[in-house]
């Protein structure tokens, strides 16, 4: 790939948005950059695939090998290369209308590690002609660092394709005023892929024939990011094929994507009812966090034989604990906000191999993150909502990672208050759900979960 930038210090535009929304952004972003990096094969996923046709007349084409999408044989050698051995649920679905004649709009709902990058890149790469020196397609994400991973993508797949060239527009890649581009793909962000589109006139977008959108509910959590990518979309043509992808679609998101891709095919994942009725869950009762860590240590012994997630409410909480751990001889990991993704990555890495049996946690860091492995989750500190209520989701997505593909799994949880056994309580109401205490017989019943 040419023109490739050194990676700079991270940061936003100065767009005007209040220091919430910037975290709000990072936190996102940071979650969507980290799930990338931990999922380098594809998730054993059980979310059924809904496909819903701008033409529900015409006849729904799926395949169940990349050999019936007819691809060049360098695309179809790359393919194998990274590892792909057949496709996906939304590869099967998805590569079809991408690969149509003439081409189709596609928004599509699909989480990191079930091949969604894989696919729009395969897309890109068949739609270009090598012999034409001008940029082609077209791909922007939320952040440099997104970008870049999706461009790792685009040379890996692109391996055995030396004569499609890509092309960065990120910040920190300065180009001057009218610079004829050569490179055939261009992926970056949104202010500067407008930027080259419009003010320096250094791509010329209407002649763009594959627009893709990656992680449109990241990119729309700044107002600046949403105009920039709708002012950008206007100016390509209209037979430009438009493809938005996104791991969540809230109503905010919908919008954003119908104003974006005229007349698409959807493809929605349909969410798996989370149940909690595979999995024990108990209570513990404290007085104090030091009573909560006895606690804790007395059940360690009969968790640690399997992978435990323990959750905390602060950055604070969760260094003192994980600190106290491994004062008392346990090879404890630390999941932390103020690490970098890279940081992350590498502890999540760790655990998954099982180096670490337990990763101490906060709510935050834990988003998005599956470990199929978990069959353990202890709350050190029930989740809240900001107004000091039970976060019901956040307690399910807690504690629903354990009991995943009909496996059996535990959850305890330490109440070292009134308010915190009021928000037990809340939880039991909301489920439906009792939760019992937990006894010193429980704990042969926990080592056999554990087992």
């Amino acid at each position: 790939a040419s023109l490739r930038a050194q990676p700079t210090a991270t940061g936003c535009r100065r767009t005007g948005h209040s220091p919430v929304t910037l975290v709000f952004l990072e936190d996102k972003a940071a979650q969507s950059l980290l799930n990338k990096m931990i999922h380098t094969s594809l998730v054993n996923t059980t979310n059924q695939v809904e496909v819903l046709q701008r033409d529900p007349n015409s006849p729904l084409y799926s395949v169940k090998t990349f050999e019936e999408l007819r691809l060049k044989d360098k695309l179809l050698k790359g393919v194998y290369d990274m590892g792909f051995n057949r496709p996906s649920k939304i590869q099967e679905n998805a590569l079809p209308m991408m690969l149509a004649e003439p081409p189709q709009n596609l928004i599509a709902q699909s989480q990191s590690g079930t091949g969604k990058t894989a696919a729009f890149v395969l897309a890109m790469l068949s739609h270009v002609d090598p012999t034409n020196k001008w940029a082609q397609c077209l791909c922007i994400a939320p952040t440099y660092e997104l970008a870049l991973q999706t461009g790792k993508v685009i040379e890996q797949m692109g391996k055995f394709y030396p004569e499609v060239k890509l092309a960065y527009a990120i910040r920190g890649n300065k180009l001057d005023r009218g610079a004829k581009l050569q490179e055939q793909i261009v992926i970056g962000t949104p202010g500067t892929v407008l930027d080259w589109c419009s003010k320096l006139k250094i791509i010329n977008p209407k002649k763009i024939s594959v627009f893709v959108l990656d992680e449109a509910d990241v990119m729309i959590a700044t107002q600046g990011h949403q105009d920039q990518s709708i002012r950008i979309q206007r100016m390509l043509p209209k037979e430009c094929q438009m493809l938005l992808f996104s791991a969540t679609f809230e109503d905010s998101v919908w919008k954003f994507a119908e104003r974006v891709v005229p007349d698409p095919n959807i493809i929605k994942l349909k969410r798996e009812e989370e149940t909690l009725d595979t999995i024990k869950q108990y209570y513990v009762l404290c007085s104090d966090k030091e009573e909560k860590f006895t606690a804790l240590c007395n059940i360690y012994g009969a968790i640690t034989i399997a992978q435990a997630m323990i959750f905390c409410h602060t950055r604070r909480t969760a260094g003192w604990l994980a600190a106290e751990l491994t004062k008392e001889g346990h090879v404890v990991a630390l999941l932390s906000g103020e690490m970098t993704v890279e940081q992350r990555a590498t502890i999540i890495e760790r655990f998954r191999e099982g180096k670490e049996k337990v990763l101490v946690t906060t709510n935050v860091c834990s988003r998005g993150i599956d470990v199929e492995q978990v069959s353990v989750v202890i709350n050190f500190d029930l989740p809240m909502d900001k107004d000091g209520n039970a976060d019901n989701e956040t307690y399910l997505h807690r504690i629903g990672r354990t009991g995943r593909f009909g496996k059996r799994g535990l959850a305890v949880n330490m109440i070292d208050s009134k308010h915190s056994m009021n928000i037990l309580n809340q939880i039991e109401e909301h489920f439906n759900k009792k939760i019992n205490k937990l006894d010193t017989d429980d704990l042969d019943e926990i080592e056999k979960i554990s087992n």
